[in-house]
């Protein structure tokens, strides 16, 4: 029988006007320490966005999302938070912020398989 791996997840918003705090949610997060497994995953939806606020950087945006990526993956390109170790990664990444990108509150759970769990929280929660 397969062992189940806790793990626990962020939703990843994007917040077009600070002071308005709406967000649309944009991706996923999802950390276990045990199997060593961090993924970032986001979708933009462009108009989405635009009806939020028609003067948002959408490239700006692409950009910090693959820096987000980047440090996820621990990419040597990623930076100095990229050389930290998973779990140092996933606290920098779900840290509170007031930003055009933020992030939810990590969540826990349970997954015998973290990709498609990884999966299933993207398609439910983002797409």
């Amino acid at each position: 029988m397969q062992d189940s791996h806790l793990y626990e997840y962020a939703v990843i918003r994007v917040v077009p006007r600070v002071e308005r705090e709406e967000f649309l949610n944009i991706g996923v997060i999802l950390f276990c320490k045990k199997a060593k497994f961090i993924k970032v995953l986001f979708h933009i939806n462009e108009v989405k966005i635009e009806a939020l606020s028609n003067d948002f950087d959408i490239e700006q945006l692409k950009c910090n999302l693959t820096a987000l990526e980047k440090i996820a993956n621990g990419a040597k390109d990623g930076g100095p938070i990229a050389a930290m170790d998973i779990p140092s990664r996933f606290r920098w990444l779900t840290a509170i912020r007031s930003s055009a990108i933020q992030t939810s509150r990590p969540h826990p759970g349970l997954s015998l398989d973290l990709e498609k769990t990884m999966q299933r929280l993207f398609e439910e929660l983002v797409l």
